[in-house]
């Protein structure tokens, strides 16, 4: 394959892992730097992909310390690996917070089932909690708070490292994007 076909072939990936939660791209690693200068990493679900904007999309709550830290530092790597496949997708650029109300982040909490709305209830994220009994009845969700605390990140990548583990020689290439998301550069590298 070639260098072209492999960046098409990458995002056609993320572009089926945003909609097929058997993915092995579905769940990926965003990381970050908080406002100690430490590097943070957490999972996210890959919400949607766009190959032609190079734009990948993930939900959280705006309450989270990541909201937080996204918004001081915007520039992230996000990290993905397939074990079926034994491919690494390690992109960076950076994202842009989508607050609740906005156009984007209507659209989004409209896709949204139910029971993954209902995720957005609760203390903040990271607060103590205390689960309740079996026997105690909760609390009913209201769906407005949680909306109110709905937010979108909407990744842009600059850059693509791609690498496929083989039992020999193992493939490694570099790719870029400018800024309406052409592929800029790619070439192999050593792995």
């Amino acid at each position: 394959m070639d260098l072209a076909g492999i960046d098409a072939s990458a995002w056609a990936e993320l572009e089926t892992a945003a909609a097929d939660p058997q993915s092995g791209f579905r769940y990926l690693n965003l990381c970050s730097v908080d406002v100690e200068t430490r590097p943070q990493a957490r999972m996210v679900v890959l919400r949607g992909a766009d190959r032609s904007a190079r734009r990948l999309e993930f939900h959280t709550d705006t309450r989270s310390p990541k909201w937080q830290e996204l918004f001081a530092n915007p520039r992230v790597t996000v990290l993905g690996f397939s074990a079926e496949s034994r491919l690494q997708l390690r992109l960076q650029g950076e994202v842009k917070l989508h607050g609740p109300g906005s156009g984007g982040t209507e659209a989004a909490w409209d896709r949204l089932p139910a029971r993954t709305r209902m995720t957005y209830t609760g203390g903040p994220p990271g607060d103590e909690r205390a689960f309740e009994t079996i026997d105690t009845a909760a609390e009913p969700a209201d769906e407005a708070e949680a909306k109110a605390r709905f937010g979108v990140l909407v990744f842009r990548a600059r850059t693509l490292d791609w690498f496929q583990l083989r039992q020999q020689d193992n493939r490694r290439a570099s790719f870029g994007y400018d800024e309406a998301g052409a592929l800029s550069f790619c070439r192999w590298v050593n792995p």
